[in-house]
């Protein structure tokens, strides 16, 4: 599992995030923003308010946390199996 170690916030719902293994890339959250938990922060003040978690994930007090797996796999443009390769020899299950 991948860690954050460090987030800075930046304009539009956007965050440059670094990972445990050195990489360093800025996410854009902009088409979250609004919807369903994420509706948090239209409130002033609220998206600056990020932290992170004792996981190493994103997280805005006790409403929204976002898995830094997922967030790796967005700065990067990676799939799941080429972070995990053991991924590749697990049976898919409908």
């Amino acid at each position: 599992m991948k860690k954050i170690i460090r987030v800075r916030v930046l304009e539009c719902y956007r965050l440059e995030v670094a990972f445990d293994d050195g990489v360093i890339g800025i996410v854009d959250l902009a088409e979250l923003a609004g919807k369903g938990v994420f509706l948090y922060w239209n409130e002033p003040g609220a998206f600056s308010e990020v932290r992170i978690g004792s996981s190493g994930e994103l997280a805005w007090g006790d409403t929204v946390d976002l898995c830094p797996d997922s967030l790796y796999l967005r700065v990067t443009g990676k799939k799941p199996e080429e972070i995990y390769p053991a991924l590749l020899n697990e049976p898919a299950h409908a």
